[in-house]
């Protein structure tokens, strides 16, 4: 982010529209998807995000074609207590800005798996036509042009349309170092408290928390932002968008299959007016703040080796608070008037877009998304006039109906890290191993060992340079594929077997 030295006043306009279409889609969802008044009069609040893929019809259209793909919400963690028991089942971080950073990953995955059947279904047909409605049947993605003189195996095999820009809508601006002057305005001192001897110690071990010392700026912190919360090493929404900025929007697998483009990283950040503040915005993520440094390192490609990664620095957008307040009734209260008790909800909403090809149409088009079927789809089929590609409630890292203590496969959001959002590599490049992988510890070190992995890598820790202190959130890869399988099921099942051979035998 940069300061706005001359604000375009087009900049208000796009951002009501993002923030109306995510809005919209929002309260579309079932009531049982969103915060209650408990039965004690606790009135619950909810931070809330959507994604949304802005897209130029032409270049003599003013308005552009608006898009929501994506919808979540959420304000919880894993402790790092329970990081080994998830098994790869449990989401480690649930904050509304996270769930929608995967979720754009699902969408796009969708998006990338309805357009090859649709190349399947029609690929004899229109196997000699040239016409720009079959060579790009997408609004969204699109084959990669490539190079006859470049190894068309190292490359990802498709990219973001180059007409689009991405941009995140949240109600509340993320935790951590964007909103320290937001978090200490809202204190009843907001005098900077001054630092112990034992808390220099946890911060010189990375272990700050996400609202204490306040007097440290421009540092990486870690959630939750309570500090009676058990502890946890996810860190904050302003930490991991701002190392989104070198990494792209797209995830470690999705990055095997879409290059890094430039509209791979997202074009801006919409948040209401009250929720932004500019001096922790640029301290958080802009040129002249901590992230400045990676300029010059990133300057002629040098960190990007060739696959499009380097500091893209986002812009952020506001929104009128009279708009606000027309448009969310789930927001945090900014007082305590009357008594009214409120704490954040536990449940957390994720909704995206079914892929504009996929569907129960089998022409294209749009319909409920065939691969969709176990993922909510038939339970809200539509959502604000967009299909479903996928729907869910997600309470304490798990689907509504199942416990992060005992993690099931059926109980895994399709977010997670065995869901569809980190994508295959069928479709080629040289991630083949990726594929193949025993375990997901393999699948990150497959992945690293591609060329467009180390690209990634090298990037990655050219931010983490500048983003101190990261600590690695580590403890939950030593598993496999087998993790899907009910083990307490099958047991069941073959005692339930037994016990019929037992009665038909007597």
């Amino acid at each position: 982010m940069e300061r706005q030295k001359g604000k375009d006043p087009g900049d208000d306009a796009l951002a009501e529209r993002i923030a109306r279409v995510v809005h919209a889609h929002f309260d579309a969802l079932p009531a049982r998807s969103k915060p209650i008044l408990r039965d004690d009069g606790t009135r619950e609040w909810i931070p809330m995000c959507g994604v949304v893929v802005v897209r130029d019809n032409d270049d003599d259209i003013s308005e552009e074609e608006l898009t929501c793909v994506a919808v979540t919400s959420g304000a919880k963690c894993l402790p790092t207590t329970q990081l080994a028991s998830s098994i790869g089942l449990v989401l480690h971080d649930w904050h509304a800005e996270i769930l929608a950073l995967r979720a754009f990953n699902y969408w796009l995955f969708s998006e990338i798996r309805a357009l090859i059947d649709h190349e399947h279904q029609h690929q004899h047909q229109h196997q000699h036509q040239q016409s720009s409605s079959t060579s790009n049947p997408s609004p969204f993605i699109r084959r990669r042009q490539q190079s006859p003189n470049k190894n068309n195996n190292n490359e990802p095999p498709f990219e973001l349309h180059p007409l689009l820009k991405i941009y995140l809508y949240c109600t509340t601006a993320p935790c951590g170092d964007a909103s320290m002057e937001l978090t200490m305005a809202a204190q009843d001192d907001p005098t900077p408290w001054e630092i112990t001897p034992s808390e220099e110690e946890s911060a010189s071990a990375g272990l700050l928390s996400g609202r204490a010392n306040f007097s440290q700026l421009g540092i990486v912190r870690r959630k939750p932002a309570r500090a009676d919360a058990p502890s946890t090493k996810s860190k904050s929404c302003s930490d991991k968008l701002a190392l989104r900025q070198v990494s792209s929007l797209l995830s470690r697998g999705m990055s095997l299959l879409v290059a890094v483009t430039e509209n791979a990283y997202l074009a801006g950040v919409v948040m209401p007016r009250e929720e932004v503040s500019e001096t922790g915005c640029v301290r958080a993520w802009g040129v002249e703040g901590r992230m400045g440094p990676l300029i010059s390192r990133f300057e002629e490609g040098g960190g990007g080796g060739g696959y499009g990664y380097g500091y893209h620095p986002f812009r952020v957008l506001s929104v009128d608070m009279e708009v606000v307040e027309e448009l969310w009734a789930f927001g945090k209260p900014k007082s305590k008037e009357d008594g009214m008790k409120c704490k954040p909800g536990n449940i957390s909403a994720v909704w995206t877009a079914a892929p504009v090809l996929g569907g129960s149409n089998k022409g294209g088009g749009g319909g409920v998304d065939r691969y969709a079927a176990e993922n909510g789809a038939k339970q809200l089929p539509k959502l604000s006039g967009s299909w479903t590609g996928l729907y869910e409630t997600i309470i304490g890292g798990m689907k509504q109906g199942y416990k992060a203590s005992v993690p099931v496969g059926k109980g895994a959001s399709a977010l997670g890290v065995l869901g569809g959002g980190d994508g295959d590599n069928s479709e080629g490049g040289d991630g083949g191993q990726v594929v193949r992988a025993a375990s997901y510890k393999e699948f990150k070190r497959a992945a690293l060992e591609t060329s467009v992995g180390k690209a990634r890598e090298y990037a990655m820790l050219e931010a983490k340079k500048v983003l101190v202190p990261w600590v690695p959130n580590d403890g939950d890869d030593e598993w496999g594929l087998e993790v899907l399988v009910d083990q307490k099921g099958k047991k069941r099942k073959r005692d339930d077997i037994k016990k019929n051979k037992d009665v038909q035998s007597s």
